[in-house]
């Protein structure tokens, strides 16, 4: 029997990084007390009016650029209706027609067969990245078998990116993932801390075989950690597979993924199409947009946002940034994902740079091997570190001069990762760490210790 393809496809939901929601001026902060943060719209009491945060649209603009969306000049918002009590109007204002920005692409790349040598670079078409409303957050007490809502969130605005079902399984995902996080973060877009729930995955998965038309799907909802993600597909595309071997069907449900089991479980089925009665959003005019050519003369630069402005002004994209650490400083390209990928550890690699003789191929090896795996191995961050870039630095440089073998190099870090506060020539005075370049103080050494054991040289000499 021919094999089994698995297609995947994912919705990504990023909280917009603005100091406002997206229609209402309250605040946006995490871990704020519940309730605290609401305002009547967001709360919906009768006649309260949207009005659209400038920010959110820049920064969905921003987005759509830097993953080579088309930008429409003119997108429109509507209404989808749902009912759940953290809902407080019964809809979301979404773009259901006419979204921000359309057929883009994302490049990513992994590694074949855990070897970091061997990398090779994939892209997923974006379809549309659209703004929308986040709903507010139930918390279900269950020894009081109660429900409490939180509207602190209602209303925040998310930009809903949606991938074409362009990839095969959860390591695919998990890069593609983490590559448009870094993006979401050097654009400033959004912060994209997944563990704050700023950045929301759904995966649908479905499998098929080769040449016929895609499985049924399902959709595994909220996965909250890049780890996680690749571990749902993965066995959600098993499951799958295991399921029509069997002869069993698979449904269209929405699925969870349980991390403590490290599988998915049913949540709710998709049988029956939910309609959510899209409609024109009445309070919302179309928002325009323009570029250099179509700004009006007469118009405040103010109250227009200007695509050609904003593209001017983007940052250098993760994967620029990988191409100038490996022509700059000539290290391997793998290396460059991994500096890329700790937040914080390629800043450090060129501070380390900039304050040592080392040549950069060199400080790598220290960066990656040992201060890289001094860090997981504490769960620390770059910026948490207790050697700082200088302290590693001159820490090199007496490597580099031959003041101390790299053995010594070795046991200084060692104490240097206590961080009581000792410099690195300290800890080589204190334990006595100096290579000897001096060939008279060598000789004397050599001669003492010949003099002090007679015996033995007459025993080699006669032996």
């Amino acid at each position: 029997l021919a094999p089994w393809v698995p297609v995947v496809g994912l919705e990504i939901h990023a909280q917009i990084s603005s100091n406002s929601k997206l229609f209402s001026g309250s605040q946006v902060q995490f871990a704020a007390p519940p309730n605290s943060l609401v305002s009547f719209f967001d709360a919906s009491l009768p006649g309260t009016l949207p009005v659209l945060n400038r920010r959110c649209v820049e920064a969905a603009v921003m987005t759509g650029l830097a993953l080579n969306c088309s930008i429409n000049k003119k997108s429109l918002f509507d209404r989808k209706h749902y009912f759940y009590a953290d809902l407080p109007a019964g809809y979301q204002i979404t773009q259901q027609r006419v979204p921000i920005a359309v057929n883009g692409s994302l490049s990513y790349s992994l590694c074949i067969d855990n070897k970091m040598s061997q990398m090779v670079t994939k892209t997923v078409r974006i379809k549309q990245i659209q703004l929308e409303q986040d709903s507010g957050k139930s918390l279900h007490d269950d020894t009081r078998s109660q429900t409490l809502v939180d509207l602190n969130r209602a209303g925040v605005g998310l930009m809903e990116v949606v991938m074409e079902p362009d990839m095969c399984c959860g390591e695919e995902a998990a890069a593609a993932v983490r590559e448009l996080q870094l993006i979401l973060q050097t654009l400033g877009s959004s912060q994209a801390v997944m563990a704050e729930g700023q950045l929301r995955v759904d995966a649908n998965v479905s499998v098929h075989h080769p040449g016929e038309p895609y499985g049924v799907r399902t959709e595994v909802k909220n996965i909250n950690s890049i780890r996680f993600l690749a571990k749902a597909i993965d066995y959600e595309i098993q499951r799958q597979i295991e399921e029509l071997e069997n002869g069993g069907t698979i449904l269209n449900e929405t699925r969870a993924f349980d991390s403590k089991l490290g599988c998915t479980v049913p949540m709710r089925d998709k049988e029956g199409k939910q309609d959510y009665r899209f409609m024109p959003e009445p309070n919302l005019p179309p928002l325009i947009l323009y570029d250099a050519k179509s700004l009006p003369a007469n118009m405040n630069h103010q109250q227009v946002i200007n695509i050609d402005w904003i593209h001017e002004r983007l940052p250098d994209l993760p994967s620029v940034k990988r191409k100038k650490l490996v022509e700059q400083y000539g290290i391997l390209p793998e290396h460059s994902f991994t500096l890329l990928n700790e937040d914080g550890l390629a800043e450090f690699f060129e501070n380390v740079v900039k304050e040592t003789q080392m040549k950069p191929k060199k400080v790598i090896g220290w960066i990656l091997k040992d201060l890289l795996s001094y860090l997981k191995q504490h769960s620390l961050t770059v910026n948490e570190s207790p050697v700082s870039s200088f302290l590693l630095a001159d820490l090199l440089n007496l490597l580099e001069k031959k003041a101390i073998s790299s053995t010594a190099a070795k046991q200084v870090l060692a104490e240097l990762w206590k961080g009581e506060g000792k410099t690195p020539l300290e800890i080589v005075k204190e334990q006595k760490l100096e290579l000897l370049q001096d060939q008279k103080e060598l000789e004397q050494i050599c001669q003492a210790v010949i003099d002090g054991h007679k015996n033995e040289v007459i025993m080699m000499v006669l032996g």
